[in-house]
C-alpha cells in the first residue's frame, strides 16, 4: 500500500489546471523522517515557475470571482467527500512524509476536510447591505467582492489541514491562487490539488508551486503586484520579512506565526483533567504545534505530584515509525529539529533543571527524540523564549495568580494559551488577562474549524476558520445611489 500511495500522488507543479514539469528540469526529494529513506522526487520550482502560477490565477480570477457562490459551494463540498473517502491514503501519505502516528493523520484528514465543508456553507452567504443615508439624499449599497489572486504559504506540521484552512476560504469567496507547500511535505497538497480538479475545480483557480528557493519565487509575486493576498502560516521571522515585501504593493495580510503557548494549572485544578489536558496539548503532533504547551506553571502545592504524573504518562509512551502499530510518538521533522530539541533541552539542564523522563538524543536512523520532562527550569533557559516544536515539557512554579498571569504574558507571544482550573470566576477573569488569542479552559485543544484561529502580540494579524476567516479573503464595495 505504501508503494501505491507515493505512486499515485502527482510529482509535477500544477499551473493553469496542468501538471508540469519546473522550467528547470530541477527536482526535490521528499523523504521518510522515520528512516531518512528517499519516497520520492517532485518537480521544484524556480522563480519563473511562480510567475507561470501567477499568470494563471490573475487570468482566472475574473471568471472565477463571477462563478455563482452556489458553484463555488458545491466544489467544496464534493472535494470534502473526496477527502473522506480516501481517509486512508492521505493519512498513510502524511505519516509517511512527515512522520505523525496513523491515528493523528488520520484526525487531521477528518479535520482539514471539515474547512471544506464549514467554507462550502459560508460561500452561499456572503452578505451586504443597503442603507439610507442620514440625510435621506442618497442610498448606501455595500457589497463584497473576492480581494482577487492570493499567495498561500503553508508549512509541514499540518499539511493537510494548512492546506485547506487557507484553500477552503478562497474557493468561496472567489479568489484564484498560487499556493507555495514546505518542501519537507509537498506530497499530501499534490494529492489536495488532484481532488479539488476532480471536484471540479476550474483551471488555474488553483496553483501548486513547490520550492527550495522560497525566497526567490516569493519575494518577486509580492513585488509584482499582480498577488492582492498572502496568508502565511510560520515562523515569526519569516512572517516579518515577507511584511516588509508586501509593503511595496500594500498587499492584504493575514499571518498566524509562532507561538510560546502557557499552560496554567491551579490549585484548584483537577488533576486528572489537568493531566489529559497538557498531554494533548503538549504531545498532539508530538509538540510540532504552534499551539503547543512551551510553558508549564504549575500553582506550587500541586507541582510535584502533577510534575510526577505528567513524567510517567510521558515516559509511558511509545516512540516509533508513525506506520507502526502501537506507535504514539512519531519522528520530528528532520534532523535540525530533532537537534533543536536536545540543544534545549541540554540548555536548561545546564541551567539547572531536572530531567524526569527522557532528555537523550537516541541513536540510529530516523529523527526521533523521546518525550522528555524538566522540572526546576530557570526563567533564563532558552526554553522559555523558544518555541521548542518538540516533545518537550518544562515545569515552572508559581504560587499567586498574579504571578502565574505575568509569567505567562511574558513573551513577545500570543497565539495560545490553556488554563486549569474549577473556578468559574478564576477561569473567566484569567482568560480575560491572559495576552493570547485563543484560549482553553480545562481543555487541551482549541483549533476548530468553526472558531476563529489566530494571535495577537507577535503571533500574527487576521484570523483564519470561523464565521470571519472568509473575511479575510473579502472586499468591501461601497455605492452610492442618489434618490431625488
Amino acid at each position: 500500500m505504501t508503494t501505491t500511495v507515493i505512486r499515485d500522488v502527482p510529482k509535477q507543479l500544477f499551473i493553469g489546471g496542468g501538471w508540469q514539469d519546473a522550467e528547470s528540469g530541477r527536482t526535490l526529494s521528499v523523504d521518510n523522517p522515520a528512516t531518512g529513506e528517499e519516497l520520492c522526487k517532485v518537480a521544484d520550482a524556480s522563480p519563473a515557475d511562480g510567475r507561470r502560477a501567477a499568470d494563471a490565477a490573475v487570468a482566472a480570477q475574473q471568471s472565477w470571482g463571477t462563478t455563482p457562490p452556489r458553484v463555488r459551494s458545491e466544489i467544496l463540498r464534493r472535494a470534502y467527500d473526496l477527502i473522506i473517502e480516501r481517509t486512508e491514503d492521505l493519512a498513510l501519505l502524511m505519516t509517511l512524509e512527515m512522520g505523525k502516528p496513523l491515528a493523528e493523520a488520520r484526525a487531521e484528514v477528518a479535520y482539514g476536510a471539515e474547512f471544506f465543508r464549514w467554507f462550502s456553507e459560508e460561500a452561499v452567504r456572503i452578505d451586504g447591505g443597503m442603507m439610507t443615508s442620514p440625510d435621506g439624499k442618497n442610498r448606501l449599497l455595500v457589497t463584497r467582492q473576492p480581494v482577487g489572486p492570493c499567495l498561500l504559504i503553508t508549512p509541514w506540521n499540518f499539511p493537510l489541514a494548512m492546506g485547506t484552512r487557507k484553500i477552503g476560504p478562497a474557493i468561496a469567496a472567489g479568489c484564484t491562487m498560487v499556493l507555495k507547500p514546505a518542501p519537507q511535505t509537498p506530497l499530501t497538497t499534490l494529492a489536495l490539488a488532484a481532488i479539488l480538479k476532480e471536484a471540479g475545480l476550474p483551471d488555474g483557480v488553483l496553483n501548486i508551486v513547490v520550492t527550495t528557493d522560497a525566497a526567490g519565487v516569493v519575494e518577486p509575486l509580492l513585488r509584482g503586484g499582480q498577488i492582492r493576498k498572502l496568508s502565511f502560516t510560520g515562523s515569526t521571522g519569516v512572517g516579518r520579512i515577507l511584511l516588509a515585501q508586501c509593503a511595496d504593493t500594500v498587499i492584504r495580510t493575514s499571518m498566524e506565526l509562532g507561538g510560546n503557548a502557557p499552560l496554567v494549572v491551579f490549585d484548584d485544578a483537577d488533576l486528572d483533567v489537568a493531566i489529559e489536558g497538557t498531554m494533548v496539548a503538549k504531545m498532539r503532533n508530538m509538540g510540532e504545534s504552534c499551539c503547543a504547551a512551551n510553558r508549564i506553571y504549575v500553582h506550587a502545592s500541586v507541582a510535584e505530584e502533577f510534575a510526577s504524573r505528567l513524567a510517567a504518562r510521558m515516559g509511558a509512551l511509545t516512540v516509533g515509525d508513525g506506520t507502526e502499530p502501537g506507535t504514539d510518538v512519531g519522528p520530528l521533522i528532520d534532523r535540525a529539529g530533532q537537534s533543536k530539541a536536545h540543544d534545549i533541552v541540554r540548555d536548561a539542564v545546564k541551567r539547572g533543571a531536572n530531567v524526569l523522563t527522557g532528555g537523550e538524543l537516541p541513536e540510529g536512523p530516523g529523527c526521533f527524540y523521546p518525550p522528555t520532562v524538566l522540572t526546576g527550569v530557570s526563567t533564563e533557559a532558552s526554553i522559555m523564549d523558544t518555541e521548542v516544536f518538540g516533545p518537550v515539557a518544562a515545569i515552572l512554579t508559581f504560587d499567586t495568580e498574579d504571578e502565574a498571569v505575568a509569567a505567562a504574558n511574558n513573551t513577545e507571544f500570543g497565539l495560545a494559551a490553556f488554563l486549569f482550573t474549577q473556578n468559574l470566576d478564576r477561569a473567566l477573569r484569567v482568560s480575560e488577562r491572559l495576552e493570547s488569542g485563543m484560549i482553553g479552559i480545562n481543555t487541551g485543544i482549541v483549533s476548530n474549524p468553526a472558531a476563529p484561529f489566530g494571535g495577537v502580540k507577535q503571533s500574527g494579524l487576521g484570523r483564519e476558520g470561523g464565521r470571519v476567516g472568509i473575511g479575510e479573503f473579502l472586499e468591501y464595495k461601497y455605492t452610492a445611489i442618489p434618490v431625488a
